[in-house]
């Protein structure tokens, strides 16, 4: 792929931008070398402004969303991708999030630009639950646990029952529930169906991969060990 199409479709800029980021001499080699336009040079020695080039196709990154954060590109007031380099947001394919979490709920969040590795890792057949940590805004009355494992709990508007889940009490009004499916608002959903409010939400895991230790509204990229972190699942 020539040079301009390749930083075009990193986000760089239009084709026309990167034109003139050449012309300026913005991008060079390792070793500073000026680069042109019909240079022949491996991504991986390619500098924007003294700065590693970033990854082509296949770029991966964990976010650590925090409430009042949208998970869309169109949507009015803050959105993810105020978090990240404005040009993830430019990339073609697109950095799309890997399912949602809504404005009030922090925590993990996958995002890629993989359509293969999206779909598998939203496949019910890779078997990756998530762990979520909840406060509520009532005591637990103490059947949760069983009714959330019964397999048999309906939410309204369903009219299938939701799988298994694992709820393991920590205190009155504070809960970590482990989920095996995604519907829409479920976890707010399944208290609101024994009669309790969800008033904090926050993801810590999907899968073997957890947040780890970064911080509210940081991110990184995953690499190889990462995706194998995150499918390995009993």
């Amino acid at each position: 792929m020539k040079l301009v199409k390749l930083l075009a479709n990193l986000g760089y800029g239009s084709r026309k931008q990167v034109q003139g980021m050449f012309r300026a001499g913005l991008i060079t080699d390792a070793d500073g070398e000026v680069l042109y336009a019909d240079d022949a040079v491996a991504h991986e020695a390619i500098r924007v402004e003294g700065e590693p080039l970033d990854p082509p196709q296949g770029l991966t990154v964990l976010l650590h969303k925090p409430r009042g954060y949208t998970c869309s590109t169109k949507d009015t007031g803050r959105l993810i991708y105020d978090l990240l380099p404005p040009r993830f947001r430019e990339r073609a394919p697109v950095l799309s999030s890997v399912g949602r979490l809504d404005r009030d709920t922090s925590g993990m969040l996958l995002m890629t630009d993989d359509g293969a590795l999206l779909h598998r890792i939203v496949s019910p057949k890779s078997r990756l639950d998530k762990a979520y940590e909840v406060t509520l805004a009532e005591d637990l009355r103490g059947d949760e646990v069983s009714r959330f494992a019964s397999g048999t709990l309906l939410l309204e508007s369903d009219d299938k029952p939701l799988l298994p889940a694992e709820l393991t009490v920590q205190s009155p009004r504070q809960a970590q529930l482990v989920l095996h499916e995604g519907r829409y608002h479920q976890v707010r959903r399944m208290f609101a169906a024994v009669g309790n409010h969800v008033e904090a939400l926050h993801r810590s895991r999907i899968g073997g991969l957890s947040l780890g230790d970064l911080a509210e509204g940081q991110w990184r990229m995953l690499d190889a060990t990462d995706l194998d972190t995150l499918f390995d699942v009993p």
